[in-house]
């Protein structure tokens, strides 16, 4: 098997920036023709927008604007480029949210974590995500036909059934979730079966070390994916297992939550993602989950940047004295205070009362400046402590809850 997948994953960092300067504006020309992508981004000339400074002025699509879209234009909320019959398949994710999906040659781009797994021609997937509605079995089978590789459609359940197939077929790759896999081959040894796969390719969870650790003893590699139902694979490891290599097909920005403006290189953020795919060009798609951009460039020879993987739930939103306070109030606050690096909301409890306080980072020394601001944007009074710029914890967090109900 090739060492990689193609040639667009050893590109130049010059090689890259130019092929994004022909292809973004017209991937921001194919959103426009979406009327409801349209209607989002606002009046733009695509031809403007040829680098991640300019795609950093359009605006957030949030996964409540896609809900609230598609219930004005059902079932894509007008934001794709083909009507819904166009599309050989649609699918229906917790919201509901509708995804179109298709079944043109690695549509959504798993092939190239595939590959980076060891996974190609004679190998036989045991693909263990699920075909019910929702697009996660399809996204991977459509992966392994990319890489040549057949297909046992296992779906989700059914333990005795997986063990049974895997052993009689010889599935030589599990794909699915981390955990399910032990649960398989847990089953197989108290069935008494041998089970022969070499390879996982995991995704959907958190994959601990230690379960890594496990599988690797039994002799099967495990790399793991962070893909989404509405943008396909968007990172993935290879065998050097240092973060995650972006995909080839998206563009990654790292912002601060509640906002949509880029942080430095190895803050931590919401993760923002552009598919440059041409039937669904989602601009800007905020995931909701946080990570962080690692510098450099990854030992097997991929050139792309690569982030750290999942590092938590970007959607801090916590009800403090009765009422909400949403990441979007923080970046507010601090808007109001060019004075202020970074702010940090922090809920707790007095005796039996909710407490609030905002620690924010900068070098002034009258805490008294922001308290006009916090009632204004917060909507509630609280503590203010100033801290040292550098203080707070790089962890992505704009809203602490150090509560406890238990």
């Amino acid at each position: 098997m090739r060492k990689h997948f193609d040639a667009l994953e050893t590109r130049s960092a010059d090689a890259r920036a130019a092929d994004l300067a022909r292809v973004l504006p017209a991937q921001i020309a194919r959103a426009l023709s979406a009327p409801g992508m349209a209607e989002h981004i606002g009046a733009v000339d695509a031809a403007d927008i040829r680098d991640a400074a300019a795609l950093a002025r359009l605006p957030v699509l949030r996964k409540s604007d896609l809900g609230a879209a598609q219930k004005l234009r059902a079932p894509f909320g007008g934001l794709t480029t083909l009507d819904p019959a166009g599309f050989e398949h649609i699918f229906q994710s917790p919201g509901p949210i509708y995804e179109p999906g298709r079944t043109t040659l690695d549509w959504w781009r798993v092939g190239r974590f595939l590959h980076a797994c060891g996974v190609g021609a004679g190998d036989i997937v045991q693909n263990c995500f699920g075909y019910h509605l929702t697009p996660a079995g399809m996204i991977f089978e459509s992966g392994a036909r990319a890489v040549g590789a057949a297909v046992l459609p296992a779906g989700t359940g059914q333990t005795e059934l997986q063990v049974r197939a895997a052993a009689d077929v010889g599935c030589t790759v599990y794909a699915g979730t981390p955990d399910f896999l032990k649960v398989i081959l847990d089953r197989a040894d108290e069935m008494g079966e041998r089970l022969v796969f070499t390879r996982a390719a995991v995704g959907g969870g958190a994959l601990f070390p230690s379960l890594r650790k496990e599988y690797e003893a039994r002799g099967i590699a495990t790399l793991q994916c962070y893909a989404t139902a509405d943008i396909g694979n968007i990172a993935y490891e290879s065998p050097a297992m240092e973060g995650m290599i972006l995909d080839e097909g998206v563009i990654v920005e790292i912002v601060r939550p509640g906002t949509g403006d880029p942080v430095p290189e190895g803050e931590v953020g919401e993760v923002v993602v552009t598919t440059l795919n041409p039937d669904y060009p989602l601009i800007r798609f905020a995931t909701g989950d946080l990570s962080a951009v690692l510098p450099g460039q990854s030992p097997c020879g991929r050139t792309n940047q690569r982030i750290k993987g999942w590092m938590g739930r970007a959607d801090q939103t916590t009800k403090i004295k009765g009422m909400f306070v949403r990441p979007e109030q923080v970046a507010a606050l601090m808007a109001r205070h060019p004075e202020a690096h970074r702010a940090r909301v922090v809920a707790s409890r007095e005796g039996e009362m909710d407490a609030m306080t905002v620690q924010i980072e900068t070098e002034a020394q009258d805490s008294a400046r922001f308290e006009a601001s916090v009632i204004a944007t917060l909507k509630l009074r609280g503590k203010i402590v100033l801290v040292p710029p550098g203080s707070l914890p790089n962890d992505g967090k704009v809203i602490e809850d150090t509560r406890r109900y238990d």
